[in-house]
């Protein structure tokens, strides 16, 4: 069985066609050429504007003219994650989609049903003659994973509507009103490269196949970031050897906690039993630390060839000891939402760029605007005291919850007239689009809902087929209820 024999074929059949288009964030050309070309196909008026976003509008159904405008919007982009052994290209292969029981996954990859799921919804309902309603559009965004670029840039004139239903949840039975914003630090080190010593023995360290997961959804969790460990072991180890740092490399995207971290030491052949120890304890106590999250990772010491340079010594141990010291996870817990993680930081990678530069990226998220600042001021005094170079992108607000919203109420009431049961409201702690569009259009009621996804931004990444249905039957009959006024 493949994802085209599922049901609602027209959902999972437009899903198929978008997993084989490359669409990786920041790389999104392809997916919005054949986006333009589905609309051709299905003759919809269509709009592209300047930063990429791909709008397509259908008229209202004959009787219905004066009914409510809706837009269904979900992003074109996916995070593009991987296992360490997958050869797979994401600038050019498709995904390779698997059919698991009630489950579809990939192939050692991201899947991409954050948000692909969303949008083939989107698309199915706008090119269903079945549907009567009023006047309805099809928005997929640009770049939603790293910064929501297209949200931030959009203007009226591609929000037709006056409800807005995201597609972009992650939880069957559960209503979205609320969302946290986000802010991407980055703190730059230059350094100077120095010869290798010879008279120093080289080891690779490789901290690998953590669990990892969406740094907004997952944070509570509690899995353990590849990235802080490292910073962990090497501050640690400093304490007891004089080593020198020939390279680094951990984590991957600002939006994904680091799975995998890996760095190249020299130490003197003298301390090689230190470093044993060290490494042995301080596997263990990750081990048992982890032991509740953590299933599958993997520690590995081993003899490399010397490498030609090294990074000045002064510069690897400022940039260590700011990157252990940078909080990591829940900060603090919301006050007027029960459970809801208020704000939280992730300290997602350090990556050495050309130029003879360290990098280091932290993504801030918080419900409250002043303490996403807050949080985000702090870390950044930890880097200006160890000498980095500050900046920051990508900054959004969040959404505020709108409890007394018409278009929340009918979907409630939907919802426990469809399946027997009042779905949970809530707001959560991840971006979503929709505050930016209501800079936009601050008219615009909004909620967002979606099937189950699950261990999104990890190649582990998974969608539960029967809600997709479930979703489908919910969005045509509130489209229903919306024409009906």
């Amino acid at each position: 069985m493949t994802v085209k024999d599922l049901k609602p074929s027209n959902v999972w059949k437009i899903f198929d066609e978008i997993t084989q288009v490359p669409r990786p964030s920041g790389n999104l050309a392809k997916i919005q050429e054949w986006l333009v070309n589905f609309a051709k196909k299905h003759n919809l008026e269509y709009k592209v504007d300047h930063v990429g976003n791909v709008a397509m509008f259908r008229p209202a159904a004959p009787g219905f003219e004066n009914a409510k405008k809706v837009v269904i919007q979900g992003h074109m982009d996916m995070v593009a994650e991987k296992e360490a052994t997958s050869n797979h290209n994401f600038l050019t292969d498709p995904i390779e989609t698997i059919v698991d029981g009630e489950w579809v996954r990939a192939n050692g990859t991201t899947l991409g049903a954050d948000d692909g799921l969303g949008l083939a919804i989107a698309l199915a309902v706008i090119t269903d003659p079945d549907i009567k309603c009023g006047a309805l559009e099809a928005l997929a965004t640009v770049d939603e994973e790293t910064g929501l670029t297209g949200a931030e840039n959009i203007t009226p004139e591609m929000l037709r509507g006056d409800y807005l239903l995201n597609l972009d949840s992650e939880d069957d039975g559960v209503i979205t009103i609320g969302c946290a914003g986000g802010l991407v630090s980055i703190f730059t080190f230059d350094y100077e490269p120095k010869a290798a010593p010879k008279d120093l023995v080289y080891f690779k360290i490789g901290l690998n196949k953590f669990h990892g997961g969406h740094s907004g959804t997952d944070i509570p969790i509690g899995y353990a970031s590849a990235t802080k460990l490292m910073a962990r072991f090497l501050y640690a180890l400093g304490r007891k050897v004089d080593y020198e740092l020939a390279c680094i490399d951990a984590g991957n995207l600002h939006n994904a906690i680091a799975r995998d971290a890996v760095a190249v030491i020299g130490i003197k052949p003298a301390d090689k039993e230190t470093l044993a120890v060290e490494f042995n304890q301080f596997k263990a106590d990750v081990e048992e630390e982890y032991k509740h999250v953590e299933k599958t990772e993997e520690f590995s010491c081993e003899s490399v060839d010397a490498p030609e340079t090294v990074i000045d010594k002064c510069v690897a141990r400022r940039m260590i000891a700011a990157v252990n010291a940078t909080p990591h996870g829940v900060y603090a817990m919301s006050h007027e939402i029960d459970g809801l993680v208020e704000t939280s930081s992730n300290t997602a990678s350090i990556k050495m760029r050309e130029g003879n530069k360290i990098v280091v990226e932290a993504f801030h998220r918080s419900s409250i605007e002043s303490a996403k600042y807050d949080l985000t001021r702090q870390i950044e005094a930890i880097y200006e005291l160890a000498g980095a170079k500050i900046a920051s992108e990508g900054g959004y607000q969040g959404w505020a919850p709108n409890a007394e919203s018409k278009l929340l109420k009918s979907a409630v009431a939907m919802w426990k007239k469809l399946y027997g049961v009042e779905p949970v409201v809530e707001a959560i702690h991840a971006g979503l689009e929709c505050g930016l569009f209501l800079k936009a259009c601050p008219h615009m009621e909004m909620i967002s809902y979606g099937p189950t996804l699950q261990d999104v931004h990890s190649p582990q990444e998974r969608a539960h087929i029967p809600p997709v249905q479930k979703a489908w039957d919910f969005t045509v009959a509130l489209l229903d209820e919306i024409a009906k006024g």
